[in-house]
Parts: structure tokens; sequence; C-alpha cells
């Protein structure tokens, strides 16, 4: 499982840092995505809310933690890969063959809930979106502006990301925390 933990690894942690979509992860090729000091740039070049293709770029910032850092995960996959150009996420044999062709969002949700179910949660919870939404959530319970969350999603309706944050502050401010119970 080492090929595989690496992709799956890099995909779960880009996607989750990134708000990807399901078919927007599956869709980047290694062109797309810039390494640099302050981390890694990814080039969106279409998107659901992007049909024209005007693309976007969306800044993945190194971790702090070397285990879970988004960046330093998407290099090692590459390198263990030994992949140059073409799609970033593919199939992989189950002999550990690094395939040509690129992974179907389907592949995501499967990623996400096979996760989900060694990390002891219920996979019926979880699926490709899970990474988006859990981004927009857990960086509203952070602190984070609704405008930052925005930058990153790409939504363009405050109403849309407030959804999620609307989640992730149930607990954050809740007047029942203070009543010293």
């Amino acid at each position: 499982a080492g090929m595989i933990g690496a992709r799956d690894r890099a995909l779960i942690l880009l996607g989750f840092a990134g708000a990807f979509r399901r078919s927007e992860l599956v869709a980047l090729d290694i062109e797309d995505c810039a390494f640099g000091k302050d981390g890694l740039t990814v080039t969106l070049r279409r998107s659901k809310t992007d049909q024209q293709a005007a693309g976007r770029k969306i800044g993945i910032p190194y971790g702090s933690n070397p285990e879970t850092c988004p960046v330093r995960t998407v290099q090692a996959w590459l390198e263990h890969a030994g992949i140059t150009a073409g799609p970033l996420f593919r199939s992989i044999s189950r002999h550990g063959q690094v395939r040509p062709g690129r992974l179907l969002p389907i592949d995501v949700a499967r990623v996400v809930k096979k996760l989900a179910v060694r990390a002891g949660l219920d996979a019926a919870r979880y699926a490709g979106h899970s990474l988006r939404a859990g981004h927009a959530t857990s960086a509203a319970i952070a602190g984070a502006s609704e405008r930052s969350i925005m930058n990153q999603t790409g939504h363009r309706s405050v109403q849309m990301v407030r959804r999620y944050i609307r989640d992730g502050s149930l607990f954050r401010e809740n007047s029942a925390g203070k009543l010293g119970l």
C-alpha cells in the first residue's frame, strides 16, 4: 500500500487544503502545480462555476506538521510515483504500478470513505464533497473570515459559504458554553 498510500495522502490533504471539488482534483495535471518557497500554487483551469475556463490560482501553504503538510505530501507522491507530466492523480494497479490515466471523481469519494473507515468513522457520513465542506467548516471554527474562505473555495455567494460556516459556528460562539455547566 506504499504507492496507494502516498497517492491517497496527497489527494486527501490537497483536496482538504484547497477546498477542491472532486472533479477539480482529478482534472489537475502536474503542469498545474508550481512549487515555491511559500507553498504550492495550483492553477484550476476550469470548474463548475467557471465554464469559460478563465481559471484561477489557489495557494496551498506549507503545513506546520510534515506528516499532514499538503505541499510535502504532493511532492512525496510525485517523487514516489516518478511522474513528471500529465495527470496528477492516477490509478494504481494492485501490483503498485502507476497507470497513465487519471482518477475519476468517484475515486475521490472511494478514497475518502476508505480512509474514514480506517479512522474509525462511519463511511456513510463522508464522500468526495467532505473535503470541500470540511475545509469551510474547519476554517470557520478556527476563526477564518468569510472572505478568506470564499477565496479558497471559489464560492461567489456569501449565502453558499455561510451554509458551511453556520455548522462550524454552532459551538464556537455558543452562549451555553458560558453558563458554567
